[in-house]
């Protein structure tokens, strides 16, 4: 048995806060019975509906994906252009990306059904660690990493802490490439934070997420993560912890 509303969550309606709002307000019933109790149970045979719509529970499912540029990170896209769900019609289920990389960034990128999951992973609470590699225009001045290190103000609030190292410099072609770690996820932010620093990207790549990696994946491959992998990112994302 089950609380409901982890239930709700995982079958990817709601949040877990919203889906104890949603009980409170009295919009949720179990075998037609209005439930306002937010300490309810319920088994795999109990019929639960979200404003008169059945939830669906799909046995969870989560998947790492090697992001190709050129695709979107949405279960949709309203232009017609490829999404990261086109590579997943093998899979029965209805799963969505946990956050997103934008059209032009490459990498690692988390798919599943669990709504309360992708929920946890993405709360800014929690800062879960991601690693970027980013070829950028021009050679920073250390002071210039030094404000992205101490965090930068973008129109959308100033930016944590980063972790900034280079990996190389072409002093050629004037081009350096750069490794990012972040705690955030606001949009486009490593583009941006790279912007403010006068050093626009010229390509960029999701290398890790937390321990997770793109090892042994090839643009446009998928695997499912391990149930040791799902339990490990779990705790992660309920305690806060970025080491194993």
């Amino acid at each position: 048995m089950e609380r409901l509303q982890k239930v709700i969550a995982h079958a990817g309606v709601a949040s877990r806060r919203k889906a104890e709002q949603l009980i409170l307000e009295g919009k949720v019933t179990v075998n037609g019975q209005v439930i306002k109790e937010l300490g309810t149970k319920v088994t795999n045979n109990d019929r639960i509906e979200v404003e008169g719509v059945p939830v669906n529970r799909e046995a969870p499912v989560y998947f790492l994906m090697y992001k190709p540029k050129k695709v979107i990170s949405s279960a949709k896209d309203d232009k017609g252009r490829r999404t990261v769900v086109d590579f997943f019609d093998h899979i029965d289920k209805r799963i969505y990306p946990i956050g997103r990389l934008d059209y032009d960034t490459s990498g690692l990128l988390l798919l599943t059904n669990d709504g309360d999951f992708s929920n946890k992973l993405m709360h800014p609470r929690y800062g879960i660690e991601k690693t970027y590699i980013a070829k950028v225009k021009g050679i920073p001045e250390r002071e210039k990493l030094k404000q992205l290190e101490r965090g930068v103000r973008l129109e959308d609030g100033k930016t944590a802490p980063a972790r900034i190292k280079i990996q190389s410099i072409d002093k050629k072609k004037q081009t350096c490439i750069i490794e990012m770690v972040i705690r955030e996820g606001k949009n486009r932010q490593v583009r941006r934070m790279l912007d403010f620093i006068g050093h626009p990207i010229m390509k960029l790549k999701r290398e890790r997420y937390a321990f997770l990696t793109l090892q042994g994946l090839k643009p446009g491959e998928i695997r499912e993560l391990s149930p040791h992998e799902v339990k490990q990112i779990r705790a992660l994302a309920e305690h806060g912890r970025n080491a194993f």
